[in-house]
């Protein structure tokens, strides 16, 4: 009796071994610390891991949340300079800095190439080759006694698609926005860095000039003790230990004003580099001044809620992103690749043989790769992806606390100034009493210690100049401040966050990732002033 095998039979047996060998594979992938089938499948359909923004330290309060000066209240960073020093040259100065700034620019042109690596990778989910091909060829065969001439025109399109079954492209797309993120937040630390080193500047500026009016004016007063002090000598009531040590005191100090004055200027020099411009005299464009007064309070909400929102900790924290992905993008080369195939095209001995029935031609189908003999390359590279990844993690925790770091010595700045600043305004006023009754003194005839008279306009104009320095400590920890809260960048897309001459601009929240539309930092970078 003959045995007829079974059809069906044959089948399932052949079903058997696939659904065995993919459950093989899937079990040594698995081993090997990649995706299994359920997250797989849980993912979306894509190996590697789905991101979640990591948990950082963060201080639950400020140290010095118990000072009344420190106010809990949201921080309102978008304008803070004008908001903070009400200075109309400042706000002017802040808006031609923005406009002509270069790093800006360079930052504006990052987020550009980011945004064109994303539509690179979005465009490798579609079908990844397409090519139309055309060809002419005359022919001629020989043989005994006969030579054959015969053309041949042919035309044809093809295109291979590889299916995203791992979420390989997906992944690539997801690491894409991730860094076009960063590149926009990248571009918000950079205003950040630019409004903060403005202020400062500026602050630096009127500080100076301050100081050096302040010398100025000691060096009147020690002129005229000097002159005086010539005058008791030619009458004989003084000796010339006293002229050669009056003018030794008024020396000291006139030395001084060059050296301010070369400080003023290198400040100067370093405003107009901000603008992106040669260094020149701006001497018009300052004018005349104060240092800036401030509140002695300010609002600063609480630390989770303020330093998260730093551009650099957002930058840091989108980098991570994109690694994580690209880690999909590695674990998906372990996994075979399916790709469609299909050309169409017509071909004929004439030209006009093409558009003749019978003369089309065609093939599609599906092609699998699966590079398994890699000798542990693909494993090596998403071992080194994860590697990565760590050390990125690592780095956006430091960058919390290093933004945490800032902040509290910025807060600590500001309120300590404050005192300082208190202090050395009593020493300076006593010091301005004390050298006006002894100039008196000294004017009206009186025997008193020459030593005396010179210690007390030495210390006089130390004291002044103390002051002034205090004052513009104060001004420069509110820059502080808002330098660590990220101020000047009040959203993650923003059409305008310097220009801002009388009160903030009205500033357009964008809270999801920008795709193919436009960009608001399209129209800061055409039109970077707001006109």
């Amino acid at each position: 009796m003959r045995c007829v095998p079974n059809p069906s039979a044959s089948s399932a047996l052949y079903q058997l071994r696939i659904r065995l060998i993919v459950s093989l594979v899937w079990i040594s992938l698995v081993a090997l610390g990649c995706t299994s089938p359920r997250d797989w499948i849980a993912n979306g359909f894509k190996v590697g891991p789905n991101y979640r923004t990591p948990a950082v330290p963060v201080a639950q309060d400020w140290i010095d949340s118990d000072d009344k000066r420190v106010i809990g209240d949201p921080v309102d960073a978008a304008a803070w300079w004008a908001n903070s020093f009400n200075d109309p040259v400042l706000n002017q100065l802040v808006t031609e800095a923005y406009s002509q700034n270069l790093t800006v620019r360079q930052a504006g042109a990052r987020i550009m190439q980011a945004r064109a690596l994303r539509a690179i990778a979005v465009g490798s989910m579609f079908p990844q080759q397409q090519d139309f091909s055309a060809q002419y060829s005359h022919n001629l065969v020989t043989g005994a006694g006969f030579d054959r001439h015969f053309s041949t025109w042919r035309g044809s399109f093809g295109l291979a698609w590889e299916v995203d079954f791992w979420g390989r492209y997906r992944r690539a797309v997801e690491a894409a926005d991730a860094d076009l993120d960063a590149a926009v937040y990248d571009y918000g630390d950079v205003v950040v860095t630019l409004v903060a080193d403005v202020a400062q500047t500026y602050i630096d500026i009127r500080t100076l000039q301050t100081r050096l009016e302040l010398v100025k004016l000691n060096v009147e007063n020690q002129r005229k003790t000097y002159e005086l002090t010539e005058i008791r000598f030619v009458n004989g009531e003084s000796s010339e230990v006293d002229v050669q040590q009056a003018k030794s005191s008024l020396v000291q100090t006139e030395a001084l004003v060059p050296q301010l004055e070369i400080s003023l200027r290198q400040s100067q020099n370093q405003l107009c580099v901000l603008f992106g411009a040669p260094p020149e005299l701006i001497v018009d464009m300052l004018g005349a001044g104060e240092i800036p007064n401030v509140k002695p309070e300010i609002a600063l909400g609480i630390p989770a809620a303020t330093l998260l929102q730093r551009p650099d900790v957002r930058r840091s924290e989108r980098e991570l992103a994109s690694q994580s992905a690209l880690i999909g993008v590695a674990e998906s080369e372990l996994y075979p690749h399916i790709t469609l195939i299909g050309t169409v095209g017509r071909s004929g001995n004439q030209f006009k043989d093409l558009f003749r029935t019978g003369s089309g031609f065609g093939s599609v189908g599906p092609t699998l790769d699966w590079n398994i003999l890699n000798y542990g390359r693909i494993a090596g590279n998403i071992h080194f992806q994860d590697a990565r990844f760590q050390e990125l993690l690592a780095a956006y925790q430091q960058t919390v606390l290093n933004a945490n770091l800032e902040a509290e010595n910025a807060i600590v700045q500001f309120l300590k100034a404050q005192e300082q600043l208190r202090l050395q305004l009593e020493a300076a006023e006593a010091a301005d009493k004390t050298n006006q009754l002894i100039t008196l003194q000294f004017e009206e005839g009186e025997e008193i210690d020459f030593n005396r008279v010179f210690s007390v306009q030495n210390t006089k104009t130390q004291q002044e100049v103390a002051a002034a320095v205090a004052k513009g400590n104060v001004a420069q920890g509110v820059v502080s401040i808002y330098r660590s809260l990220g101020g000047g960048w009040p959203s993650p897309y923003l059409s305008q966050p310097a220009p801002v001459l009388e009160a903030p601009p009205n500033l357009e929240e964008i809270e999801s990732p920008p795709g193919d539309e436009k960009l608001p930092i399209d129209e800061v970078l055409e039109n970077p002033v707001g006109n």
